[in-house]
């Protein structure tokens, strides 16, 4: 079976549309990529979106391999400003209380989870490890497919995934979930 390594984007930028990474994202999507370094990823993919494409370029650079991009990994909602913020976390509360829920400006929790799996299951026979940087809500969504609604810390579905977070998966099945062991540690060259 494959080891999946998936990776929750480094902290990003505030505001709408496609963010790139903060001063402290940049540093937490460089210390994510010298500790996944060691596992000797095969390959890395990513979301489209940028947040997640430079984090996953740190990874890729760090372990020799190119980015592989896949809409698959996107974010089920993604908020452009367009709404009032008010109303995209509203839309993304009643899609987390409800997986069929379709927000005006995104999928329903459900849809989002099936793809990101479809995207596991079509690469759980490659030689892995695979790193996959991605999004939080639909890491989320993808976990509550696998393992069931209740099954998960309500804290992971009110506060989601912290920025960097691990969540590692042999096959369909986890093995740890949003780790941030690999950032609490001493750097190597410290």
């Amino acid at each position: 079976m494959t080891l999946f390594y998936l990776v929750q984007h480094a902290q990003k930028e505030p505001g709408p549309g496609d963010p790139g990474l903060t001063e402290l994202g940049l540093r937490q999507a460089e210390r994510t990529a010298e500790w996944l370094r060691g596992v000797d990823p095969a390959a890395v993919f990513s979301s489209p979106l940028r947040r997640a494409l430079r984090t996953a370029e740190f990874i890729a650079d760090a372990a020799g391999v190119a980015v592989r991009t896949d809409d698959r990994l996107r974010e089920r909602m993604n908020w452009d400003g367009d709404q009032p913020l008010d109303g995209f976390l509203d839309d993304w509360a009643a899609a987390v209380a409800d997986r069929d829920f379709v927000p005006a400006n995104g999928e329903s929790s459900r849809r989002a989870g099936e793809r990101f799996r479809a995207f596991l299951v079509e690469h759980a026979r490659e030689a892995g490890p695979i790193v996959v940087c991605t999004h939080g809500g639909v890491t989320v969504d993808l976990l509550r497919t696998l393992m069931g609604d209740g099954a998960l810390a309500p804290e992971l579905l009110c506060l989601g995934v912290p920025a960097c977070a691990i969540t590692t998966l042999r096959g369909l099945s986890p093995v740890s979930i949003a780790s941030m062991a690999h950032l609490e540690r001493p750097a190597a060259s410290q």
